[in-house]
C-alpha cells in the first residue's frame, strides 16, 4: 500500500501542474514543428512584399488567377513528390499533359464523344503513358530520368501529330463539362478545389499507407529496401503511373476552364514549374523524404513569382530564368541543411 505521506508530500504537487503546462504548450510546439512552416511564411512574405509595391496584386481576381495557375502545377507536383522521394524524376510530365489533353479534346470535337467519357479516357491515357515510363525503366534497367528524356519528346511529338500542329476546333463548349469547370464553385476555381482534395488524399497515401512507406524506403536506401523484400521496380511503375494520371487530371481541368487544347501546352516550361514546386516545397531530390502539402505551397510560390514579374513589368522571357534560379536556391539550401544535420549527428554520436 502506498505511503500516505508520499501522496500528500509537497514534492507530488508540482507534477500535475508541470504536466498541465506541457499539455498547454503542445499546440504551440506542434505549430513550430509544422514541416511546411518555413515555406508558408516565405509565401506570405512574398505576397505581402509584392502587394506593398503593387496593390493590384492583392485584388481578388488576381489572387484567384494565381491560385488557379498554381493548382494546375500542384496537381502534377503531387505525383512528382512520390518519384523524387524514390530518387527518381519524370521529365515527360508536360508531354503527358499535352497528349492526354489533345486526345480528349479531339474525341469530343471530331468523334462526338460525350465530354465526360472523353475526360475519363484521357486520364486513362495519362496513367498509361506514366506506366510506359515505369515499365521501360524497369525493363531497360535505366533511371526514370533517362527514359523520360526520350518519352518527353515522343509524347510531345505525338500531341503535335494528333492535333495536326494546331488547336482543336469545334469543342462542345455548351456541355456540362465546360460550363461546370469553366466557372468558380463556392468562390474558388474548380482546379483549386481539386488540388485541395488531392493534397489531403495523397498526403495520407504518402505518409500513412504501405505504398508511401515503401516509396520512402526505396529512396532512403535502395539496397536495404531490396534486402527487405520491397519490389522497387514495381513501386517505381506505380509512382510513374500516378504521376501520369495526375498530369492528365491537370490537363482535363485546364481543358475545361480554357475551353481549348493546343499542342504547344505543357513542354519543358510546365515540367520545370512542377519540379520547382516539389523541390521548393521540401521534397529532396536525393530521395527518402517528401511533402505533398509542401508541393502545393511550392506551386503557389512559383505562381506568385511569375505573376509578380508581370506587375514589375519584367519581360515574361525572364520567367524561365527565375524558375531555374529558384530551383537552384531550393536544392542548394536543402543540400546545406542536410550537411549540417549530418555533421550535428556525427558530433552527437
Amino acid at each position: 500500500m502506498a505511503d500516505p505521506d508520499i501522496l500528500t508530500s509537497p514534492l507530488a504537487v508540482p507534477r500535475p501542474a508541470a504536466h498541465h503546462r506541457r499539455d498547454t504548450l503542445r499546440p504551440v510546439k506542434r505549430l513550430f514543428a509544422f514541416e511546411e512552416l518555413g515555406i508558408t511564411l516565405a509565401l506570405v512574405a512574398l505576397v505581402l512584399l509584392i502587394g506593398a509595391f503593387h496593390g493590384g496584386f492583392l485584388r481578388q481576381n488576381n489572387l484567384l488567377n494565381v491560385l488557379q495557375t498554381a493548382s494546375f502545377v500542384a496537381i502534377i507536383a503531387y505525383g512528382m513528390v512520390f518519384l523524387l522521394a524514390m530518387g527518381e524524376l519524370d521529365l515527360s510530365a508536360g508531354g503527358t499533359y499535352a497528349l492526354s489533353t489533345i486526345l480528349s479534346a479531339k474525341w469530343m470535337a471530331g468523334g462526338g464523344m460525350n465530354p465526360w467519357l472523353a475526360v475519363v479516357l484521357g486520364i486513362g491515357v495519362g496513367a498509361g503513358l506514366g506506366a510506359v515510363n515505369g515499365i521501360l525503366s524497369a525493363l531497360l534497367r535505366l533511371p526514370l530520368i533517362i527514359v523520360t528524356l526520350g518519352t518527353l519528346s515522343a509524347y510531345q511529338g505525338l500531341a503535335t501529330v494528333a492535333s495536326n500542329a494546331g488547336p482543336i476546333q469545334n469543342l462542345p463548349t455548351g456541355s456540362s463539362f465546360y460550363t461546370g469547370l469553366g466557372q468558380n464553385q463556392l468562390g474558388l476555381p474548380v482546379a483549386a478545389w481539386a488540388a485541395l482534395v488531392l493534397v489531403v488524399v495523397l498526403s495520407f497515401a504518402f505518409t500513412k499507407t504501405r505504398f508511401g512507406t515503401m516509396v520512402r524506403a526505396v529512396g532512403s536506401n535502395r539496397q536495404a529496401a531490396a534486402f527487405s523484400g520491397i519490389p522497387a521496380g514495381r513501386i517505381r511503375i506505380y509512382a510513374a503511373t500516378l504521376t501520369g494520371a495526375l498530369a492528365a487530371v491537370s490537363g482535363m481541368l485546364a481543358l475545361g476552364y480554357f475551353q481549348g487544347a493546343d499542342p504547344t501546352i505543357g513542354g519543358t516550361v510546365l515540367e520545370l514549374q512542377v519540379i520547382a514546386a516539389a523541390v521548393i516545397g521540401g521534397t529532396a531530390i536525393s530521395g527518402g523524404t517528401g511533402t505533398v502539402p509542401g508541393a502545393l505551397i511550392g506551386a503557389l510560390i512559383v505562381a506568385v513569382i511569375n505573376s509578380g514579374l508581370l506587375f514589375f513589368a519584367i519581360p515574361s522571357n525572364w520567367s524561365d530564368f527565375v524558375t531555374g534560379a529558384v530551383i537552384l536556391v531550393a536544392v542548394g539550401t536543402d543540400s546545406l541543411l542536410r550537411h549540417r544535420r549530418r555533421a550535428r549527428a556525427l558530433q552527437e554520436a
